[in-house]
């Protein structure tokens, strides 16, 4: 049974339903059915600019949350079945163009939690910078060009697609820790543990991060 309520920090009052909680910087607003988050999931500023939106399902994250920057620019779209990283990830770099929007960073396939698929990177003026290949998370061929648009050898790409495959889990994991360290609560269940984009167990954090501070 879905009911409303608010989580309020500073007087330590918890009613059940829809639990609202207020931690700076973030206002979290998540739907609750039996005790779990069920249902569209908000993080906001306090001042209101929406940071993060998504949906649980029985508390696991259901379908692509999206994330922002302070200043309004989508950064990030993450798709999940079942807590678990599925589908078509997108990234965008933070700074805007003519249009308004970040441009276009990344596009990966992900499945079961693991790239899989065609991996394709931008550099912020458009030109392509990687196209990789990937089957159950391992590298089957990379390509990669300058800034300038010149080809780079196959063992350069290769040592570049390596690299980005460090750095892209450990920013997506970044993106995961926000949703974890601001899930949220629903009265008479403990917080949910959620999955991180390779299929481990994302740390318990006090600490609140900002997405606009990530690459």
């Amino acid at each position: 049974m879905v009911g409303i309520a608010s989580l309020i920090v500073a007087a330590g009052v918890t009613l059940a339903g829809v639990a609202e909680a207020t931690a700076q910087p973030y206002v979290v607003r998540v739907a609750c059915r039996d005790g779990l988050p069920t249902g569209a999931y908000e993080l906001r500023n306090p001042d209101g600019h929406l940071r993060v939106a998504g949906a649980f399902e029985h508390g696991r994250r259901s379908g692509s949350f999206f994330f922002w920057t302070s200043t309004g620019v989508r950064i990030a779209q993450l798709p999940f079945d079942q807590d678990v990283m599925n589908g078509t990830v997108a990234l965008w770099y933070s700074k805007t163009d003519a249009s308004g929007e970040g441009p276009r960073k990344l596009v990966a396939e992900y499945r079961k939690g693991r790239p899989h698929g065609t991996k394709r990177s931008w550099y912020p003026n458009g030109r392509r910078r990687t196209e990789i290949e990937y089957a159950d998370g391992e590298i089957q061929s990379a390509a990669a060009w300058s800034v300038l648009g010149k080809r780079w050898s196959d063992a350069a790409s290769r040592e570049l697609a390596a690299r980005d495959a460090r750095d892209d889990a450990a920013y997506l994991a970044s993106l995961d820790d926000i949703v974890h360290a601001n899930h949220g609560a629903c009265e008479g269940d403990a917080a949910p543990v959620l999955e991180t984009p390779e299929g481990g167990r994302a740390a318990s954090s006090s600490k609140t991060q900002e997405p606009g501070s990530l690459r």
